[in-house]
Formats: structure tokens, sequence, C-alpha cells
């Protein structure tokens, strides 16, 4: 059989997607993939069905029909401070994974760098490396996942030709300060790079926080692709609708790109998803409020099992901290991608490994999401305190008994040992203490039992 090409070889299959796979043979709640399990808006939900029996059903032009552009132009100018031009400076793809890969294609030789910030979603390393570009990795170190600028202008100065920004970033929550992005925006001018931004989680904001777009900033929409996609906004992951935007000679490249891997999204999806940017801006406002309720409640849950995390300023994922439950004689030696699966085994929540997205080796960390109704939070945050209950107290006072146990058989033995004054035989010495050890081991354990006892009420 011929070999296959040296590529495929250099990444796995998408940790994320294989969570949910494992998910799906258990009975467990699917908090990695981050999709929802309530429906999208009414609004386009009428839309489909009208567009069911309306049309359109052939093929739309490969990047995009003329009504979604425009309705796409409409919405996002405003953001971007300038006035998109649906003909020249759009593309449509099939969802944000597609714009990314067409956006890295598109300005990539093989041999160029690229600057990724880590961590980072799972795609984007494949992305430069299909592409045949060489990923620089970019810290955001945890828990407030700052920067320091100086490697973005080493990156620069050494001819990286674009710098990966997704803004929230997925999976830490990030949202990217004014300061931050000029200082990038500051370096892409000076150096002649581009800026790809990923900007999927735009309208899940969680106050003081701001969202602000790259593109928007002086200068920086001829050095900026933004890529974007309807899924998380409108809930509709499943449709797979995703645009680029950026310079006409870059959208032109792009277009090309992506007459060529999909050829184009599917055409009654773009007709039904025009009632969607043409919601009223109390949509998105009702949308902000509607996460930040779900963030609250959930990370509200997740302190009263006694769980940490990092607080997300954006998205709706965060950050678990296992590294107590990896110290139980338990998990010993595990890897966080054993400790997911096994938590969808046996405690019924299914999360990603945070392994899977930081270039730096993380072991300690766990990504959850919460765009789910509340009762199938409810039931998650319960199985989590369960499986805490179960494993994560028991084991502390396991350990706590067993040091309990051993300090009096010490202190036990070193009190029998300087109490004894009367001459004794050597063995006979050593039988007398031994007897009285034992006696203290017994002791231990009685009351070791009852204070667990205890704890366990």
């Amino acid at each position: 059989m011929p070999v296959l090409s040296d590529r495929v070889g250099t990444f796995t299959d998408s940790v994320i997607r294989r969570m949910t796979r494992i998910n799906n043979q258990y009975d467990s709640i699917n908090l990695s993939q981050g999709f929802p399990d309530f429906d999208p808006p009414k609004q386009l939900l009428d839309a489909l069905a009208e567009t069911a029996y309306k049309g359109p059903h052939q093929y739309a032009v490969t990047f995009g029909a003329q009504n979604f552009r425009e309705a796409l132009a409409k919405k996002t100018s405003p953001a971007l401070h300038h006035e998109v031009d649906p003909n020249t400076e759009i593309c449509v793809t099939c969802g944000g994974t597609e714009a990314m890969m067409a956006a890295m294609m598109t300005i990539c030789n093989p041999g160029d760098k690229v600057m990724i910030f880590s961590p980072f979603y799972e795609n984007y390393g494949v992305d430069a490396i299909l592409s045949g570009a060489e990923p620089i990795y970019i810290p955001l170190v945890p828990p407030t996942y700052e920067f320091d600028i100086s490697l973005i202008e080493k990156g620069f100065a050494e001819g990286a030709k674009a710098l990966i920004l997704c803004n929230p970033s997925n999976p830490c929550g990030k949202v990217f300060r004014r300061d931050e992005l000029e200082a990038i925006a500051k370096l892409a001018i000076q150096y002649d790079a581009y800026v790809v931004t990923d900007e999927v989680y735009e309208h899940i904001i969680y106050a003081p926080a701001e969202h602000i777009c790259m593109a928007s900033l002086p200068g920086m929409f001829e050095h900026t692709i933004t890529c974007n996609s309807l899924s998380k906004t409108y809930s509709i992951t499943g449709w797979r609708l995703g645009y680029l935007i950026g310079p006409a000679e870059v959208i032109e490249g792009a277009r090309k790109v992506h007459d060529f891997l999909t050829v184009g999204a599917a055409a009654p999806l773009q007709e039904a998803a025009v009632a969607g940017l043409e919601m009223p801006a109390s949509y998105y406002e009702e949308l902000q409020a509607l996460y930040t309720e779900k963030r609250d409640h959930f990370l509200a849950g997740l302190d009263r099992v006694g769980l940490k995390h990092n607080v997300p300023q954006g998205t709706y994922f965060v950050m678990i901290d296992i590294s107590d439950f990896l110290a139980l004689p338990q998990f010993k030696g595990w890897t966080d991608l054993q400790f997911c699966e096994w938590m969808i085994r046996e405690v019924g929540v299914a999360a990603v490994p945070g392994s899977s997205f930081f270039r730096e080796p993380v072991n300690h960390l766990i990504r959850l999401h919460f765009a789910k109704k509340e009762d199938t939070l409810l039931q998650a945050l319960n199985r989590l305190g369960d499986f805490l209950q179960a494993h994560w107290h028991h084991g502390r006072a396991a350990h706590s008994d067993f040091s309990s146990v051993l300090m009096y058989c010490i202190l036990f033995t070193l009190f029998t040992i300087i109490t004894i004054r009367r001459p004794h035989p050597f063995r006979s010495r050593l039988v007398q203490i031994s007897r009285y050890t034992q006696c203290a081991f017994n002791i231990g354990l009685t009351y070791a039992g009852r204070k667990h006892h205890g704890d366990g009420q």
C-alpha cells in the first residue's frame, strides 16, 4: 500500500470532536464541544420553514448569495468602522472553520511563519501546517492570560507573515483590551503583516469587557482578514455558515481557494439566515444577558461544588483546574485526556483536556462550556458534585485518616520508648514496644474511622 503524506502524521484528529464521539457512547452530558441544546431564534426557524418550500434549492453563487452578502455587509459595517462592499470584500464559507482555512491558504506560502496565541482553538495549528506555514506560538499566561508584546515584535521582525487572533479567545475566554489590540496593530502595520482574526464569539461578551474588531482600528482594515460565523450568535452550529471580510485583493484570492475547497455554502440556509442578520440590536443585547446569566449560574455552581476555575470575559467556555485530583492516588500518573475520558464514563460529564489547546506542557486544565439549558447545567453540576463527594472528599479524608493513624503510632511508640525505665533484656524490650505500637495503631484506626464517619455526615 502506498504511504500517506507526511503532513497527516503531524497532527491528530480533533480532540474536541473526539470527546463528543466518546460522550455519545454513554449517558453523559456533553460540555465538551461548544454547541447549544436549545433552539435558534424563532425568526430563523420560520424563515427556514418557508425556504423549504420556496427555495432556493440549487447552487448559489459560489462566494455567497447576493442578498446574504448584502445583509452581512449591513450588519458588520458599523463594528468594522468600514463600509463593507458585499461584491468585493466578502466571501461566504462553510462555517468559520473553512473561513480560517481559506484565509491561511490565501496568504501563506510554504515556509512562511505564522504566530498563534497559546492556548488556541486546535484548528489553527493544523491550518498553518496544511498551508505549509510554520507556526510560532505566543503564550497567553494563565490565569489572566496576558502576553508579552515583545514576543510578537520578535516574530514579525523574524519574518512572520501573520498573527492569528481569536477574540474573544477560545478556550480561555479572554477578551483583548483596546491597548493590547492597538499594540498588535502598530506592529502589523510597521512590518506590513496580516492579522487573521476569529471573531465568532463577538456577541458573547460579559461586562465590563468590550469586543473591538481589529479591522476597526486606524489603518488595520488593509491588514486584517476577519473570519466569522453565524454558528454561535444564532445557535445554528449545524448550518455551517461562515464568512471572510477583508481587502478586495485578499477576498479575490480567498474566493478562488474557497471555490475549490467546498464550491459554496448551502443556498437554502443562506436564504433563511438573512432573517437572523436583519434582527434588531435588542436581540444581541438579550443574547448577552442570556449568556451572562448562564455564566454566573454555572460559575456559582462550580464554586458551590468546590471546583477551581477562571472567570471568562467572553465566550461560553470555562477552564477548570484539576491539579488536586491528579494528585490523588487513584489518578496518579494520569494525563488530562485520560481524566476526561474517565469523567465521561464514570461522572457522566464530558470535558475537553486543556493540553489540546496549549503548545506548552499543560496537563492540569480541562475545558467545560455552559451553552446549555438551565436544567442541563444543573444536572451536570449535580453529577460533578456527586463525583467530588465520592472521590475528592473521600480521597482527602482517607489520606488524612492514614496520616492520623501513622502519627498516633509514631507518637505512642516514642512515648513508650521514653517511658520504659526498668532494665529489660533487648528481646523483651522489642516485644513490649511492638505490643504498644500495635495498641497505638488500633487506637488510631478507631479514632480515624470515627472522624471519617462524622465527616461523611
